[in-house]
Formats: structure tokens, C-alpha cells, sequence
């Protein structure tokens, strides 16, 4: 258990610190400084950084996991509400965080997709994991008639995490949640509509 607790708080202290500054700023130094755990702890559950950089991946992949279950597969709410809760709950994390580190999936995706296939790789499973409950709740939408049915819900899937992705990434830019509300506001007006 006491293993398991270290591991855990190393990841944790790497995601924050990961999510502040990027992968490639985050020295293993800094990682144990911030949790006060030797240095040799680290290699004990670690073989290496990048070792370290898949488990927060994965780590802040799984509990993402358990919102988007939360927010987009609730059967009680209707798909499009759905999808609002979803969207508000990202600009209040955008709040929250002074439209500093936004999506850490999204903000690794952009530094290391480029330099390294092990980090690209996983990233692209975990939006792909992501799109899938996307794609689950457009399919709901459309059986009910509230969007129309001409295009495939696994287009309107990757339109809309990209799209968003997008808009989180010009909020950091802009210090303002603008753009994703602006994004919101188009998706709902002209894409995910009612007619066919």
C-alpha cells in the first residue's frame, strides 16, 4: 500500500507540474523536490522520465475518464444538455486554473507529438478514447431527433474535440474563455442541429 501511495504522489506532483510548465521543462529534480521524495524512490517505480511521462498520462487519462462517463453518459439528462455540462464544466476549469494550463492531454499533444511516437501514440488513444464517449452521446441525440442524421457521429465526434481543443488552446492565449464560448455557441446554432 505505502508503494503504491508513493507512486501516486509522484505522479501527481509531475501532473501539476506538467501542467504548469510542460513535459520537457519538468526535471525529475523538480517532480521530487515538490512531493519530498528521494531520488532513488523515483527510479524504484519509474525506468525512466518518459516511463514517468506515460504513467501521468495515463493516470490523469483514467480520472478524465470517470467525468466525461459523469458528464456525457448520463441517460436521466438529454444528449445536448449533456454536451452544455460538458463544454461548462471546461471553461469553469478555465477559471479556475486563470486560463493557464488548460487540457494537459491537449498541451502534451502539442509539445510531443513531434518528438517522440511513445508520447504520440498514447495521446492519440486517449482522444481517441475520448471521442468514443462523444460519439455515444451524438448517437443518443440523433435517436431522440434532436440533431440531424446526415452526418456520422464519429465526424461530429473528432469535429468537436478538435474544435475544442482549439478553443481551450486560444483561451490560454487570450487569458479569456471567449473562444470556447464562441465555439459552443456556433456548434449548437449551425452543427448540431435538428434538420436533416
Amino acid at each position: 500500500m505505502k508503494n503504491n501511495v508513493t507512486r501516486d504522489k509522484l505522479i501527481d506532483s509531475g501532473a501539476q507540474l506538467i501542467s504548469q510548465q510542460g513535459y520537457n521543462a519538468t526535471g525529475i529534480n523538480a517532480v521530487l523536490k515538490a512531493c519530498g521524495v528521494p531520488k532513488g524512490s523515483f527510479y524504484h517505480y519509474f525506468s525512466s522520465k518518459e516511463d514517468f511521462g506515460l504513467a501521468v498520462i495515463e493516470r490523469f487519462a483514467a480520472a478524465y475518464d470517470e467525468t466525461l462517463v459523469a458528464l456525457l453518459e448520463d441517460s436521466e439528462t438529454p444528449p445536448l444538455e449533456r454536451l452544455k455540462r460538458y463544454f461548462a464544466a471546461g471553461r469553469d476549469h478555465m477559471h479556475e486554473c486563470d486560463h493557464a494550463t488548460g487540457c494537459l492531454i491537449g498541451n502534451l499533444g502539442q509539445e510531443l507529438s513531434g518528438q517522440n511516437d511513445t508520447f504520440r501514440d498514447a495521446l492519440n488513444l486517449v482522444f481517441q478514447r475520448w471521442e468514443q464517449r462523444f460519439i455515444r452521446c451524438l448517437q443518443d441525440a440523433q435517436r431522440r431527433g434532436d440533431i440531424a442524421t446526415h452526418t456520422a457521429p464519429a465526424s461530429l465526434a473528432s469535429f468537436i474535440l478538435s474544435g475544442w481543443e482549439g478553443a481551450i488552446l486560444r483561451a490560454k492565449t487570450l487569458k479569456s474563455v471567449e473562444p470556447m464560448e464562441h465555439f459552443e455557441a456556433i456548434l449548437f446554432q449551425q452543427v448540431l442541429v435538428a434538420k436533416d
